[in-house]
C-alpha cells in the first residue's frame, strides 16, 4: 500500500505543480467502505487518520473496532434522516448534506450528543437521476437556512462528477462546483471554502478546477 500512496501523493503533486497551486492546499481522504479492518490498519500504519465511508453503520463499527479517538471518518455517502442519531454520535464529518430534514434532524441529535459538525453540502452537477444532491438553483436558499442550525459547521460543498470517458464534460462538473463556491463567497457566506471533488480516475481533472479535498479508494486500496 505504501506504493500506491506514493503514486497518488506524486499524482497530486504534479497536478498542483501544473495549475500552480500549492500541494498542502490539497487534502487526501481515503475512501476504505467495503475493505476490511485489516486493509484500514494497513493505511493507518503509514500515518493516514481520515477515512471516508458510504454508510453509517460502517463508521460505527470502525469506531468500534479501531477504538482510537484521534481517527476520524468521515461520511461521505447519501445520509439518511433516521440514520441523523448514528451520524451525530459517530460521524467526525458530513460531506453529503442535501436536504432540510437531514439538517433538522442532525441539529437535534447533535444537541443531545453537545457537538457540532463539520458539514460540505452536496450539489448536483451531473445530469444523472442517479446523483443525490441539491440542484445548483437551490443552493443559495439552502445556505440560506442553514444558518438556523448552530450545530452544523458548513465548510464547502461536494459533488461528483458524470461517470463518463469524457474529460470536458467532467471538468465541467468540477468547474460548475467551484462557480458555485465563488457565488456563495460573494454573497457573505464565508465558510464555505471547501470543494470536495475527485475521485482515483479523475481526481487531477478536480485539482485543476480547485478541488481541496479528493476521495480515493481503488488507486490506494485496490479494486473492490
Amino acid at each position: 500500500m505504501q506504493q500506491q500512496l506514493e503514486q497518488i501523493q506524486q499524482r497530486i503533486h504534479k497536478a498542483c505543480e501544473q495549475v500552480g497551486r500549492a500541494v498542502a492546499e490539497v487534502r487526501l481522504l481515503p475512501v476504505s467502505k467495503t475493505f476490511g479492518h485489516e486493509r484500514v490498519q494497513q493505511a493507518i500504519d503509514l500515518g493516514l487518520m481520515r477515512f471516508g465511508e458510504n454508510r453509517v453503520q460502517d463508521i460505527r463499527a470502525r469506531v468500534e473496532h479501531f477504538q482510537n479517538p484521534a481517527i476520524q471518518w468521515v461520511m461521505i455517502g447519501h445520509a439518511q434522516t433516521n440514520k441523523a442519531k448514528d451520524i451525530a454520535r459517530y460521524a467526525s464529518e458530513l460531506q453529503s448534506l442535501d436536504r432540510l430534514a437531514l439538517a433538522q434532524a442532525l441539529q437535534q441529535r447533535l444537541e443531545l450528543e453537545q457537538r457540532t459538525l463539520p458539514v460540505f453540502i452536496q450539489v448536483k452537477t451531473a445530469q444523472e437521476q442517479t446523483k443525490s444532491g441539491l440542484e445548483p438553483s437551490e443552493l443559495m436558499p439552502f445556505l440560506q437556512q442553514l444558518q438556523a442550525f448552530d450545530r452544523l459547521e458548513p465548510l464547502g460543498l461536494m459533488t461528483m462528477a458524470t461517470q463518463t470517458e469524457d474529460q470536458q464534460e467532467i471538468r465541467r462538473c468540477f468547474a460548475a462546483l467551484r462557480q458555485l463556491r465563488d457565488q456563495a463567497l460573494e454573497l457573505g457566506f464565508d465558510s464555505i471554502q471547501r470543494l470536495s471533488m475527485g475521485m482515483s480516475g479523475d481526481f487531477e481533472l478536480a485539482i485543476a478546477e480547485g478541488a481541496t479535498d479528493i476521495r480515493v479508494g481503488s488507486a490506494l486500496f485496490g479494486q473492490r
